[in-house]
Protein backbone atom coordinates (compact mmCIF):
# COMPACT_ATOMS: atom_id res chain seq x y z
CA UNK A 1 0.00 0.00 0.00
CA UNK A 2 1.18 3.25 -1.36
CA UNK A 3 1.25 6.17 1.56
CA UNK A 4 0.09 9.34 1.05
CA UNK A 5 2.70 12.14 0.14
CA UNK A 6 2.53 14.37 3.49
CA UNK A 7 1.34 17.96 2.63
CA UNK A 8 3.83 20.70 3.53
CA UNK A 9 0.65 23.32 4.50
CA UNK A 10 -1.01 20.19 6.54
CA UNK A 11 1.73 20.82 8.83
CA UNK A 12 1.40 21.11 12.42
CA UNK A 13 2.89 24.39 13.53
CA UNK A 14 2.14 26.51 16.75
CA UNK A 15 0.37 29.37 14.72
CA UNK A 16 -2.42 26.74 13.02
CA UNK A 17 -2.66 24.84 16.48
CA UNK A 18 -3.26 28.12 18.17
CA UNK A 19 -5.87 29.27 15.14
CA UNK A 20 -7.97 26.20 15.51
CA UNK A 21 -9.43 27.16 18.34
CA UNK A 22 -10.44 30.42 16.97
CA UNK A 23 -13.42 30.77 14.19
CA UNK A 24 -11.81 32.57 11.73
CA UNK A 25 -13.64 35.31 10.02
CA UNK A 26 -15.19 34.44 7.32
CA UNK A 27 -17.08 32.16 9.92
CA UNK A 28 -17.78 34.15 12.14
CA UNK A 29 -21.42 35.38 11.21
CA UNK A 30 -22.09 32.14 9.76
CA UNK A 31 -25.31 30.29 11.94
CA UNK A 32 -24.11 27.54 14.07
CA UNK A 33 -20.34 28.90 14.66
CA UNK A 34 -19.75 29.58 18.64
CA UNK A 35 -17.53 31.99 19.64
CA UNK A 36 -15.31 30.93 22.57
CA UNK A 37 -14.91 33.70 25.37
CA UNK A 38 -11.69 34.06 26.58
CA UNK A 39 -11.39 33.20 30.17
CA UNK A 40 -10.72 36.12 32.83
CA UNK A 41 -8.28 35.30 34.04
CA UNK A 42 -6.57 35.66 30.96
CA UNK A 43 -7.82 39.10 30.81
CA UNK A 44 -5.45 42.13 30.80
CA UNK A 45 -6.14 43.96 33.74
CA UNK A 46 -5.98 47.93 33.04
CA UNK A 47 -4.86 49.88 36.17
CA UNK A 48 -6.43 53.37 35.72
CA UNK A 49 -5.04 56.06 37.86
CA UNK A 50 -7.36 57.32 40.32
CA UNK A 51 -8.21 61.13 40.41
CA UNK A 52 -9.85 63.11 42.98
CA UNK A 53 -13.65 64.19 41.86
CA UNK A 54 -13.95 68.13 40.84
CA UNK A 55 -15.72 69.79 43.76
CA UNK A 56 -17.98 72.26 42.82
CA UNK A 57 -18.71 75.42 45.02
CA UNK A 58 -21.64 76.73 45.45
CA UNK A 59 -21.51 80.76 46.50
CA UNK A 60 -22.48 80.91 49.92
CA UNK A 61 -25.35 84.21 50.59
CA UNK A 62 -24.05 86.90 52.56
CA UNK A 63 -25.06 86.03 56.45
CA UNK A 64 -26.12 88.81 57.95
CA UNK A 65 -24.51 90.26 61.33
CA UNK A 66 -25.42 88.59 63.57
CA UNK A 67 -26.34 85.63 61.76
CA UNK A 68 -24.04 82.37 62.64
CA UNK A 69 -22.60 81.10 59.76
CA UNK A 70 -24.56 78.32 57.83
CA UNK A 71 -27.77 79.58 58.17
CA UNK A 72 -30.29 80.58 55.59
CA UNK A 73 -30.20 84.21 55.03
CA UNK A 74 -33.15 86.41 56.53
CA UNK A 75 -35.80 87.39 54.27
CA UNK A 76 -35.28 90.98 54.11
CA UNK A 77 -31.93 89.95 53.40
CA UNK A 78 -33.07 88.12 49.91
CA UNK A 79 -35.30 91.23 49.56
CA UNK A 80 -32.45 93.42 49.94
CA UNK A 81 -30.20 91.14 47.44
CA UNK A 82 -33.00 91.44 44.71
CA UNK A 83 -33.31 95.05 45.04
CA UNK A 84 -29.49 96.33 45.55
CA UNK A 85 -28.12 96.89 43.34
CA UNK A 86 -31.16 98.81 41.30
CA UNK A 87 -31.73 97.26 37.90
CA UNK A 88 -33.61 100.74 36.10
CA UNK A 89 -34.11 100.90 32.45
CA UNK A 90 -33.76 104.28 30.94
CA UNK A 91 -38.04 104.43 30.46
CA UNK A 92 -38.25 103.81 34.23
CA UNK A 93 -35.86 107.17 34.85
CA UNK A 94 -37.71 109.26 32.62
CA UNK A 95 -41.25 108.33 34.46
CA UNK A 96 -39.61 108.86 37.46
CA UNK A 97 -38.14 112.41 36.89
CA UNK A 98 -41.85 113.18 35.37
CA UNK A 99 -42.76 111.86 38.58
CA UNK A 100 -41.25 113.94 41.01
CA UNK A 101 -41.81 117.46 38.63
CA UNK A 102 -45.68 116.66 39.06
CA UNK A 103 -45.33 115.80 42.77
CA UNK A 104 -43.08 119.02 43.24
CA UNK A 105 -45.52 121.35 41.35
CA UNK A 106 -48.22 119.85 43.11
CA UNK A 107 -46.51 120.74 46.60
CA UNK A 108 -45.53 124.32 45.36
CA UNK A 109 -48.92 125.14 44.71
CA UNK A 110 -50.23 123.60 47.96
CA UNK A 111 -47.98 125.84 49.82
CA UNK A 112 -49.00 128.89 48.09
CA UNK A 113 -52.35 128.12 48.42
CA UNK A 114 -51.89 127.43 52.06
CA UNK A 115 -49.72 130.61 52.80
CA UNK A 116 -52.20 132.99 50.88
CA UNK A 117 -55.39 131.75 52.49
CA UNK A 118 -55.45 134.07 55.65
CA UNK A 119 -58.76 134.27 56.16
CA UNK A 120 -59.49 130.23 56.35
CA UNK A 121 -59.76 130.44 59.66
CA UNK A 122 -62.28 133.24 59.91
CA UNK A 123 -65.72 133.10 60.63
CA UNK A 124 -68.97 133.21 58.59
CA UNK A 125 -69.81 137.14 59.85
CA UNK A 126 -66.09 138.09 59.03
CA UNK A 127 -65.63 136.71 55.68
CA UNK A 128 -69.58 138.60 55.11
CA UNK A 129 -68.49 141.55 55.88
CA UNK A 130 -65.10 141.22 54.25
CA UNK A 131 -67.26 140.78 51.32
CA UNK A 132 -69.23 143.59 51.73
CA UNK A 133 -65.98 145.85 52.18
CA UNK A 134 -65.28 144.85 48.78
CA UNK A 135 -68.11 145.50 47.42
CA UNK A 136 -68.38 149.33 48.75
CA UNK A 137 -64.98 149.52 47.28
CA UNK A 138 -65.90 148.94 44.19
CA UNK A 139 -68.99 150.89 44.35
CA UNK A 140 -66.91 153.97 45.51
CA UNK A 141 -64.75 153.53 42.28
CA UNK A 142 -67.63 153.56 40.15
CA UNK A 143 -69.15 156.27 41.82
CA UNK A 144 -65.55 158.23 41.01
CA UNK A 145 -65.59 157.18 37.10
CA UNK A 146 -68.91 158.56 37.13
CA UNK A 147 -68.11 161.96 38.84
CA UNK A 148 -65.14 162.25 36.23
CA UNK A 149 -67.14 161.07 33.43
CA UNK A 150 -70.11 163.98 34.69
CA UNK A 151 -67.44 166.44 34.80
CA UNK A 152 -66.32 165.89 31.29
CA UNK A 153 -70.02 166.23 29.99
CA UNK A 154 -70.53 169.48 31.51
CA UNK A 155 -66.98 170.82 30.18
CA UNK A 156 -67.64 169.57 26.61
CA UNK A 157 -71.52 170.52 26.63
CA UNK A 158 -71.33 174.45 28.67
CA UNK A 159 -71.23 177.30 26.75
CA UNK A 160 -69.14 178.80 29.18
CA UNK A 161 -66.50 176.24 29.16
CA UNK A 162 -63.82 179.15 31.24
CA UNK A 163 -66.15 179.34 34.44
CA UNK A 164 -67.12 175.83 34.47
CA UNK A 165 -63.37 174.37 34.00
CA UNK A 166 -62.37 177.31 36.93
CA UNK A 167 -65.63 175.80 38.86
CA UNK A 168 -63.93 172.38 39.04
CA UNK A 169 -60.11 173.65 39.61
CA UNK A 170 -61.72 175.01 42.57
CA UNK A 171 -63.28 171.49 43.76
CA UNK A 172 -60.25 169.83 42.81
CA UNK A 173 -58.23 172.06 44.93
CA UNK A 174 -59.95 171.58 47.70
CA UNK A 175 -60.04 168.03 47.55
CA UNK A 176 -56.04 167.59 47.08
CA UNK A 177 -55.70 170.35 49.99
CA UNK A 178 -57.89 167.59 52.06
CA UNK A 179 -55.30 164.80 51.34
CA UNK A 180 -52.20 167.25 51.63
CA UNK A 181 -53.60 167.89 55.14
CA UNK A 182 -53.64 172.05 54.48
CA UNK A 183 -57.22 172.00 54.43
CA UNK A 184 -59.75 171.10 57.28
CA UNK A 185 -62.00 168.93 56.79
CA UNK A 186 -65.46 167.20 58.23
CA UNK A 187 -67.62 164.68 58.06
CA UNK A 188 -68.76 160.98 58.87
CA UNK A 189 -66.24 158.88 60.44
CA UNK A 190 -65.20 156.89 63.58
CA UNK A 191 -62.88 157.41 66.80
CA UNK A 192 -60.64 154.60 67.15
CA UNK A 193 -58.59 155.16 71.10
CA UNK A 194 -55.79 153.07 71.54
CA UNK A 195 -54.58 152.66 75.69
CA UNK A 196 -50.85 151.27 76.23
CA UNK A 197 -50.42 150.99 80.09
CA UNK A 198 -47.93 148.39 79.44
CA UNK A 199 -45.85 150.71 76.53
CA UNK A 200 -45.65 147.39 74.08
CA UNK A 201 -47.30 149.56 71.36
CA UNK A 202 -44.33 150.25 68.83
CA UNK A 203 -44.47 152.70 65.84
CA UNK A 204 -45.33 149.93 63.38
CA UNK A 205 -48.47 148.80 64.87
CA UNK A 206 -50.13 152.84 64.51
CA UNK A 207 -48.71 152.43 61.03
CA UNK A 208 -50.87 149.65 60.41
CA UNK A 209 -53.83 151.19 61.90
CA UNK A 210 -53.21 153.84 59.24
CA UNK A 211 -52.61 151.26 56.34
CA UNK A 212 -55.82 149.89 57.07
CA UNK A 213 -57.90 152.65 57.48
CA UNK A 214 -56.57 153.84 54.42
CA UNK A 215 -57.36 150.78 52.26
CA UNK A 216 -61.01 150.78 54.28
CA UNK A 217 -61.43 154.26 52.43
CA UNK A 218 -60.23 157.19 55.08
CA UNK A 219 -60.11 160.29 53.33
CA UNK A 220 -58.47 162.34 56.40
CA UNK A 221 -56.75 161.16 59.19
CA UNK A 222 -55.39 162.89 62.45
CA UNK A 223 -53.61 161.56 65.39
CA UNK A 224 -53.69 163.30 68.96
CA UNK A 225 -53.29 166.35 66.82
CA UNK A 226 -51.08 165.51 64.45
CA UNK A 227 -52.43 165.22 60.48
CA UNK A 228 -51.43 161.88 58.95
CA UNK A 229 -51.04 162.10 55.16
CA UNK A 230 -49.40 160.48 52.58
CA UNK A 231 -45.70 161.06 53.37
CA UNK A 232 -46.24 160.53 57.35
CA UNK A 233 -43.90 158.48 59.16
CA UNK A 234 -43.77 156.77 62.18
CA UNK A 235 -40.98 156.22 65.15
CA UNK A 236 -39.96 155.48 68.42
CA UNK A 237 -42.50 153.27 70.76
CA UNK A 238 -44.12 153.49 73.91
CA UNK A 239 -42.62 157.13 75.52
CA UNK A 240 -40.97 157.55 73.08
CA UNK A 241 -43.45 157.48 70.33
CA UNK A 242 -42.78 160.33 67.62
CA UNK A 243 -45.41 161.00 64.21
CA UNK A 244 -43.52 163.48 61.35
CA UNK A 245 -40.82 164.23 64.24
CA UNK A 246 -43.91 165.27 66.78
CA UNK A 247 -43.56 163.64 70.34
CA UNK A 248 -47.41 161.85 70.84
CA UNK A 249 -48.31 159.92 74.15
CA UNK A 250 -50.79 157.50 74.87
CA UNK A 251 -53.48 157.05 74.64
CA UNK A 252 -53.41 157.36 70.67
CA UNK A 253 -56.69 159.25 69.17
CA UNK A 254 -57.18 158.60 65.68
CA UNK A 255 -59.88 160.57 63.76
CA UNK A 256 -61.00 159.17 60.71
CA UNK A 257 -63.28 160.34 58.33
CA UNK A 258 -64.93 158.01 55.74
CA UNK A 259 -67.86 155.67 55.40
CA UNK A 260 -68.21 154.32 59.29
CA UNK A 261 -69.47 150.83 57.90
CA UNK A 262 -66.09 150.21 55.83
CA UNK A 263 -63.95 151.55 58.71
CA UNK A 264 -64.95 149.36 61.68
CA UNK A 265 -64.98 146.25 60.25
CA UNK A 266 -61.85 147.31 58.50
CA UNK A 267 -60.17 147.41 62.32
CA UNK A 268 -61.62 144.16 63.55
CA UNK A 269 -61.30 141.67 60.83
CA UNK A 270 -59.37 138.36 62.44
CA UNK A 271 -56.06 139.19 62.25
CA UNK A 272 -56.19 142.82 62.01
CA UNK A 273 -55.57 145.79 64.38
CA UNK A 274 -57.65 145.34 67.27
CA UNK A 275 -56.40 141.61 67.64
CA UNK A 276 -52.51 142.65 67.47
CA UNK A 277 -53.00 144.98 69.82
CA UNK A 278 -55.03 143.08 72.24
CA UNK A 279 -52.38 140.22 72.17
CA UNK A 280 -49.84 142.97 72.90
CA UNK A 281 -52.23 143.52 76.63
CA UNK A 282 -52.67 147.42 74.70
CA UNK A 283 -56.60 148.21 74.18
CA UNK A 284 -58.35 149.51 71.12
CA UNK A 285 -62.03 150.90 71.25
CA UNK A 286 -64.19 152.17 67.69
CA UNK A 287 -66.91 154.32 68.06
CA UNK A 288 -68.90 155.68 65.04
CA UNK A 289 -69.60 159.43 64.55
CA UNK A 290 -71.88 161.40 61.89
CA UNK A 291 -69.45 164.24 62.13
CA UNK A 292 -66.07 164.21 62.62
CA UNK A 293 -63.55 167.10 62.36
CA UNK A 294 -60.39 167.03 61.34
CA UNK A 295 -58.55 170.36 61.82
CA UNK A 296 -55.04 169.78 62.53
CA UNK A 297 -53.18 170.86 59.29
CA UNK A 298 -50.07 170.36 57.59
CA UNK A 299 -48.61 173.70 56.11
CA UNK A 300 -48.32 173.77 51.97
CA UNK A 301 -44.64 173.23 50.34
CA UNK A 302 -43.98 174.47 47.10
CA UNK A 303 -41.62 172.75 44.87
CA UNK A 304 -38.40 173.10 44.53
CA UNK A 305 -37.95 171.33 41.58
CA UNK A 306 -41.31 170.03 40.07
CA UNK A 307 -43.36 172.27 37.88
CA UNK A 308 -46.82 171.68 36.28
CA UNK A 309 -46.57 170.14 32.60
CA UNK A 310 -50.17 170.90 31.47
CA UNK A 311 -49.92 173.65 29.10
Amino acid sequence: MSETPENPENRENPENREDSGRPKPSEAGKPGSEERETPEAARPEVVRPETPAEEVRVPEAPVAAGQPAGAEPSGRRRLFSALWPPRVTRAQLVVALLLFVLGLGLAIQVSSTSENSALRGARQEDLVRILDELDDRTQRLEDEKARLEKQRTELESSSDQAEEARKQTQEKERQLGILAGSVAAEGPGITLTVGDPTGAVESDMLLDAIQELRAAGAEAIQVNGVRVVADSYFTGSGDDMRIDGTKVAAPYVFKVIGKPEDLEPALNIPGGVVQTLEKEQATATVERSAKIVVDALRPAKRPDYAQSSSQ
